[in-house]
Order: structure tokens, then C-alpha cells, then sequence
């Protein structure tokens, strides 16, 4: 079960500025800086370290460990690029194990309704439920999707691709709402 979503002001505060300067770079150029993540993963260890002491290093490496565990099989699939993963890892590192957990799955929800609303607007829906029965068709089968479909690899550019990093920011601001106002959905 996971455990109540906290995190401190200066934690809501170094979250949102990585989150917002990721966005805004995967919006624009379409990735996400190493010198960014990078700089995120040092931020969340040494705040951490700072204001928890030692236990504090192993929460932030819990959470580093767990963000980049959660995404690294969908880059393996090439449904998520490496900024991606590297990202969310530097969301654990700053944020904790538990938390990291809530913000992948706010993202994965909040992300996943925008992805609709993009698909309805584009006139993809049919096109979508197609790839969606072709990539369970492959994983049955134990082969990457996109080894059978081009569409289905996040480095080509014929498939409909939203950047992630903006994705991963709108769970990390509804996480910090939900710190916030104490919003509980258990």
C-alpha cells in the first residue's frame, strides 16, 4: 500500500523548478538535457542529505533507484525515451521512493487523458486501438512492438508522439496539489 504523499515546501519547490525547465525543453527541442537530470539527481541527494542526514541519502537513492526502475522496461520496448527515464529517476532522487510511485501514477493517468483528448482532436482513435491490439499482439509473443511496427518506436517519427517530460510535469504539479490541499483518493 502506499504511504501518505509528502513532500516539504523546498521539496515541492526543487521538484517543480525540474519539472517545469524539463517540460519546457521536451516541448520545444523534443528531449530532455542530461545537465538538467543530472543537476535534478544531485539537487535531490544533497537536499535529502541536508535536511535528513544520512538516512536521507538512502531515501533519495531509494527513490532515484525506483523512478528509474519504473521506466527503464518501457525504454527497453522503446516506448519511452532515455530523457524519460532519467527524468523520473531525478524526480525519485528528489521526492522518495513512495512518492515517486504516486507522481508515475498520476502521470501515467493525467497523461493518459490527455493522450485521448489529443487522439479525438487528431482523428487517431481508430488508428490508436489498432496499435494498441498490435503491441499486446507482439508482447504476447514476447517480441518489442516496435521491431514489427516502425509507428510503434519512440525514435521514429510516423507514429504520434507526445513529449513525455510535459507529461511527467502535470503528475508532478497534481502530486504537489495533492500535498498541498490534502487530496486523498484511498
Amino acid at each position: 500500500m502506499l504511504s501518505e504523499p509528502t513532500l516539504t515546501d523546498a521539496g515541492q519547490i526543487l521538484l517543480g523548478i525540474l519539472v517545469l525547465i524539463a517540460a519546457i525543453y521536451d516541448i520545444r527541442f523534443r528531449r530532455i538535457p542530461n545537465w538538467l537530470v543530472l543537476a535534478g539527481i544531485i539537487v535531490g541527494f544533497a537536499w535529502n542529505g541536508y535536511s535528513l542526514g544520512w538516512s536521507g541519502l538512502g531515501h533519495a537513492a531509494e527513490g532515484f533507484g525506483l523512478g528509474f526502475v519504473l521506466y527503464f522496461p518501457l525504454y527497453l520496448l522503446r516506448a519511452r525515451g532515455a530523457g524519460d527515464v532519467k527524468l523520473l529517476a531525478a524526480v525519485g532522487a528528489i521526492t522518495g521512493p513512495s512518492n515517486v510511485v504516486w507522481m508515475f501514477l498520476l502521470t501515467a493517468i493525467l497523461g493518459g487523458l490527455i493522450a485521448v483528448i489529443m487522439l479525438v482532436f487528431a482523428g487517431r482513435v481508430r488508428k490508436t486501438f489498432f496499435n494498441l491490439a498490435w503491441i499486446m499482439r507482439d508482447l504476447s509473443q514476447l517480441r518489442a512492438p516496435y521491431q514489427s511496427s516502425e509507428e510503434l518506436d519512440v525514435n521514429s517519427t510516423k507514429g504520434m508522439r507526445l513529449p513525455h517530460g510535459a507529461l511527467i510535469a502535470v503528475g508532478a504539479i497534481a502530486f504537489v496539489v495533492m500535498v498541498r490541499y490534502k487530496i486523498r483518493f484511498y
